[in-house]
């Protein structure tokens, strides 16, 4: 973590002045490749001399006072995680996503007649098609043969009849995808499963993975300290999982003439990252087609993925200057621009239909560090700048390119693009909104009555969700055309919100300006998820039909009993991505709670007042035994 020396509007008059080449001379710039190993090795060598020298000057100045207990530089989130491992395409989108077009690695997705579904380290699928809800077959989520122990199973994408399985292997040392042929009874049959050398991708805000088309997309950092292994020996690899696979197996992927840097001087006194993008085409005949690229720079990051490009926005813990790096997905060189600040997350960044790239920053941030990226408080400012100011990473952004904006008081900031709009908010009961591509605009401020702890798109108008004492309100926020303002509201009494992530959230058009959304809950009393989702989960799924921007509670699908006891778990045994998901498939309401899913039936009852009640439902829980065997009556 490191604190800015001014707030952004200080920081921009100061020190961000445009660089002395024009706009349009910069624009046919890229950053700068490596020549080779040799002179990226030069210049790690005299990095990690400097950091050597500067370690020495700090002990000489430290040896006349008292002895001060050493900090660990690496993070405390791998350790929580191996401490708790120790502890014990489809037709019409289910899941919740930033950006249309790029699907997001989740824990269940649609594929045809089948729902599939990703929970401690087994993959489930689930036959929808019709008026079906049935269970249908169960398969490890890793290789057969392969020991799981270390391993995470995360995140989950479907392409056609292939189901990708995304997960991180402290035991072997890298990203795990596992490839699964999706047959069409619903069977799964492991067909390879692949290595990506890295550190570990976990964010409790972010997705590792994507999927455009059939290109799976994946950002994954690599640090590189001074006094830790070569820089080189570190660089992605690639290799097929095999029983007898060893470290050399690995393939280097990334060559250092697809290595790119600015003109900054690198920190000795900090980590450095290797901030690498990679693409897996799954058309490829056999082997998949993998390819790499990397910024070298400060370890502190945020990314994003749009339809064209990962945007890569880093900054060292200490100093005000940051930089954001464009990644093209179509092999092009990326580009970069100096700025100042931190997003807070993915949904901080928007890159929109008029050439411009809108980042909500602020001027204290650690960054995706695992979890906690929302926490903290500090100035913000919106950063609006046009695609053609990327170009070698000497410019800067641009006075003219920030606009303050008021910062909520206390922490949990959420942030997030609906339409037109930003809408931002926090600990404090008001939400903020401002059309982003008018600099002129006035900014909405909302008194909502309660915490902002999630910001949703209902339509082109948007949600607010969050708790006030001890009940949780969603309210929607109508978006004018130059303002915004509050309307319909519900509040739900003794709950909380029981997932953090956006993909615990689903709004579905039903057309006619309506539409169903739905979101799980926890009573006060169950124990608390967290941020990471790794908790016992959640009891509710609540459902309510939007209408006229006024909100009407249908009701209530609850989790039960059934699957609850010991399912033979072998890997992966926390859901740190959550364990319940609203789903919505043409006009039936299912809910994803834990291994349960519960269907419930729409109905109008005497009075003509629309309700739901559960229509049934199903366990896709694990037999007992072995854990492999497979039975609907866990």
């Amino acid at each position: 973590m490191f604190t800015r020396r001014s707030v952004l509007a200080s920081a921009a008059a100061a020190g961000l002045a445009a660089c002395s080449l024009p706009l349009a001379a910069r624009a046919a710039a890229t950053l700068t490749p490596y020549t080779g190993d040799a002179e990226m090795v030069a210049v790690l060598d005299r990095w990690r001399a400097a950091a050597q020298r500067a370690q020495q000057e700090r002990r000489r100045e430290m040896s006349m006072a008292p002895a001060a207990p050493g900090v660990a530089l690496q993070s405390a989130a791998p350790a929580a995680k191996m401490a708790a491992d120790s502890a014990g395409a489809a037709a019409e989108s289910i899941t919740n996503v930033q950006t249309a077009g790029v699907d997001e690695g989740g824990i269940v997705k649609r594929a045809g007649e089948f729902l599939v579904i990703l929970r401690r380290g087994r993959l489930f699928t689930v036959r929808v098609g019709g008026d079906a809800l049935q269970p249908a077959a169960m398969a490890d989520a890793y290789a057969p043969g392969a020991d799981p122990a270390g391993a995470w199973y995360d995140e989950l994408l479907v392409s056609e009849r292939t189901v990708v399985v995304i997960g991180f292997s402290y035991a072997r040392g890298g990203t795990e995808i596992g490839l699964f042929d999706l047959s069409t009874d619903g069977g799964l049959a492991h067909r390879a499963t692949y290595h990506l050398r890295s550190h570990d991708y976990y964010s409790s805000r972010n997705y590792a993975s994507r999927l455009i088309g059939r290109k799976l997309v994946f950002y994954t950092p690599t640090l590189l300290q001074p006094w830790g292994p070569p820089p080189m020996t570190l660089l992605p690899g690639w290799r097929r999982w095999r029983p007898a696979a060893a470290p050399a197996a690995f393939r280097r992927i990334l060559p250092a003439t697809r290595v790119y840097r600015s003109d900054d001087d690198f920190d000795p006194t900090e980590p450095l990252a290797l901030h690498t993008v990679t693409s897996i085409d799954l058309d490829a005949d056999d082997e998949p087609q993998v390819e790499s690229t990397a910024v070298l720079g400060p370890a502190g990051r945020v990314f994003y993925v749009s339809t064209g490009s990962v945007y890569v926005w880093t900054a060292a813990r200490r100093g005000d200057a940051s930089a954001v790096f464009r990644v093209p997905l179509d092999g092009t060189e990326p580009t970069g621009l100096k700025a100042v600040g931190m997003p807070v997350d993915q949904m901080s960044f928007l890159e929109d239909g008029h050439d411009h790239l809108n980042v909500l920053l602020r001027d204290q941030g650690r960054g995706e560090s695992m979890w906690g990226a929302e926490q903290g408080a500090g100035a913000l400012a919106l950063l609006r700048v046009p695609l053609s100011a990327f170009g070698d990473g000497r410019g800067s952004a641009r006075r003219e390119h920030y606009r303050r904006l008021p910062a909520p008081r206390g922490g949990g900031l959420q942030n997030r693009y609906v339409g037109g709009w930003l809408l931002w908010g926090g600990a404090e009961t008001r939400a903020f909104a401002v059309p982003y591509a008018d600099a002129g605009a006035a900014v909405s401020v909302v008194d909502t009555g309660h915490a902002v702890e999630r910001i949703e798109a209902i339509g082109p108008h948007a949600l607010v969700a969050g708790a006030a004492g001890s009940e949780f309100h969603l309210s929607l926020l109508r978006l004018g055309r130059t303002a915004a303002s509050l309307e319909g509201r519900h509040v739900q009494a003794g709950a909380r919100q029981g997932e953090s992530r956006t993909h615990g959230f689903f709004y579905r058009d039903t057309g006619g300006g309506e539409g169903l959304l739905g979101l799980p809950l926890l009573g006060r009393g169950g124990r608390r998820p967290g941020v990471h989702g790794g908790g016992e989960g959640s009891a509710t799924l609540l459902v309510l039909r939007q209408r006229g921007l006024q909100l009407a509670a249908l009701g209530e699908l609850q989790a039960g009993e059934r699957g609850r006891g010991d399912d033979a778990c072998k890997a992966s045994c926390v859901d740190w991505y959550g364990n319940a998901r609203p789903i919505f498939l043409g006009e039936r309401v299912l809910a994803l709670l834990g291994y349960e899913i519960v269907e419930g039936r729409l109905d109008r009852g005497r009075f003509g007042r629309e309700g739901l009640e559960e229509r049934r439902r199903i366990s896709f829980a694990p037999g007992r035994g072995d854990g492999r065997r497979y039975s609907p009556f866990g």
